[in-house]
């Protein structure tokens, strides 16, 4: 005689909606960790020294330095725009979730890839040469680069991959105006207020607080 088992076997459909529910979770732990990570190495790295060279002066040379600023602030610029992208990914929905997200990616790639345009750009301590030594012809000698424009170009990887993950993803994210927003079902009414006791003082009082009349008749 065979036995029929108790234990109810686990649905696919439940299985499915679990790992969505754990890759959803993942990626945008992920998205958010590259986004602020790539905007923070990209302000950061953009503020230090890129190139560094000598201007002659007279019988002599001076030193001059060059930051990532200086010689281009594109990189900065779009970190800031990658930021802005990052939240407003989750105060959007559908298509404009996308929009966003792929905006996301190409303030990575623009900013990674103005970093490496930039590495071996000499002309911002060109024009310190000729602003100090008052000659616009000043040319610059021991001329070397650092490796801080391709730390920043890392990221702007960052914040590429970033924008990659919301569009791959970025579907399964929770949305943050959500919770904000009416679902259209109507909310429950509050109960009409009771006329205060005459002969309870605390209801008398309560009325009072609350700026009503105690007088007045309901």
């Amino acid at each position: 005689m065979g036995y029929v088992s108790a234990v109810p076997v686990p649905q696919p459909r439940a299985r499915a909606v679990t790992a969505d529910a754990t890759g959803s979770r993942r990626s945008l732990a992920a998205g958010l960790l590259l986004g602020a990570a790539g905007a923070t190495v990209v302000l950061l790295a953009s503020g230090q020294t890129w190139a560094e060279g000598r201007a002659a002066v007279g019988g002599g040379s001076l030193p001059l330095a060059a930051d990532g600023q200086d010689v281009t602030g594109l990189p900065a610029a779009l970190a800031i725009v990658g930021l802005a992208a990052l939240v407003a990914v989750f105060a959007v929905r559908s298509s404009g979730r996308l929009i966003v997200a792929g905006l996301l990616a190409l303030s990575g790639l623009g900013a990674g890839l103005s970093a490496c345009l930039g590495a071996f750009d000499s002309s911002a301590l060109d024009e310190k040469a000729a602003q100090t030594t008052g000659d616009a012809a000043a040319t610059i000698g021991a001329l070397s680069y650092t490796v801080w424009p391709y730390v920043t170009a890392a990221g702007g990887l960052l914040i590429l991959l970033a924008g990659l993950l919301a569009l791959r993803y970025g579907k399964l994210w929770p949305t943050m105006s959500g919770r904000y927003e009416r679902d259209g079902t109507p909310r429950p009414r509050k109960a009409a207020r009771t006329a205060p006791d005459p002969d309870r003082p605390e209801d008398l009082w309560k009325a009072l607080d609350r700026g009503e009349d105690p007088t007045r008749e309901a």
